[in-house]
């Protein structure tokens, strides 16, 4: 077997039921592309990414998994980055973050990491989920993911019901044009619609609780010469046995590997529509409570 130098604790990735270790490995092949997905919670643990008796976390081995089938990429993962080094970077074609709270990182490689090489080397930047609870505070990286994390009324047991915008980008397609799922969804700050490309929102009129305001699901952006995609689904663990969930990953990722097209060609005004409906649809649950109560 191949192996591949990584930093820290390493994780033998390419193989679905891969083990941990402190071991270093040999240079990777040049094909297929290589992710590196940091799953380092320094907040909020997410089961998700919670490895037991050393073994690959559910989204870890979901994400392996999915690289081998699709042979489009091969991942290693780390849940330590304090190491990691500049010329380990470059051995990356895409970064994934499944991360809560500050990470360790070297002052220099964060600041090398989303200031360099995901705008100006044409990189790929994949977050899911908590990947917007990280860095509230340090701006290039919020600027960069599209917004921060400010709150979960909707809770994991709490199904809620997604619209599609963009029923053409290989993210969003499998989904058609609205779904159903069960999973916590996020609301956020710094959001800049001016800067992203919606392809997903929080349906408020068919969703149980109500907010007035507009709730992005997913989005893409291009960064310089990177590309940014943040998917916030996949706080349980059953998101990520989901085949349309994995299948949309796996869209992002061609799309950040040039594989197939997306237009990400900021689409403001989607968020100016949902936000109308959203506040339309929350004045309108109001006074039937109201109603009700009189």
């Amino acid at each position: 077997m191949t192996t591949r130098r990584i930093f820290g604790t390493i994780c033998l990735a390419w193989v679905a039921a891969a083990t941990c270790s402190n071991v270093l490995a040999a240079d990777p092949p040049k094909k297929p592309a290589r992710m590196l997905m940091i799953t380092q919670s320094a907040g909020f643990k997410h089961g998700s990414v919670t490895r037991k008796e050393n073994q690959l976390s559910p989204a870890e081995r979901a994400m392996t998994e999915l690289g081998i089938a699709s042979d489009l990429f091969r991942v290693d993962t780390t849940q330590d980055v304090s190491n990691l080094t500049k010329d380990q970077l470059d051995g990356y074609d895409i970064v994934m973050f499944y991360t809560t709270g500050d990470l360790p990182f070297k002052d220099e490689v964060r600041d090398y990491l989303f200031k360099d090489w995901a705008k100006q080397k044409g990189h790929g930047i994949l977050g899911a989920h908590s990947a917007a609870d990280t860095y509230h505070n340090y701006e290039p990286y919020w600027d960069m993911i599209g917004g921060t994390f400010n709150g979960h009324p909707w809770n994991a047991g709490d199904k809620v019901t997604i619209t599609v915008h963009d029923k053409d980008f290989p993210a969003s397609k499998p989904w058609g044009d609205e779904f159903e799922i069960t999973d916590e969804i996020y609301q956020f700050k710094n959001w800049q619609p001016e800067k992203v490309h919606v392809l997903m929102s929080l349906n408020m009129e068919k969703t149980k609780l109500k907010k007035p305001y507009h709730v992005p699901i997913a989005w893409i952006k291009n960064f310089g010469d990177g590309k940014v995609m943040h998917m916030s689904l996949g706080h349980r663990e059953d998101v990520w046995t989901n085949p349309k969930y994995m299948e949309s990953l796996l869209g992002g990722i061609k799309w950040m590997l040039g594989l197939e097209a997306g237009d990400a060609t900021p689409n403001p005004e989607v968020s100016s529509q949902q936000e109308a409906k959203a506040k339309a649809d929350f004045e309108a649950a109001q006074k039937k409570l109201e109603s009700i109560a009189e």
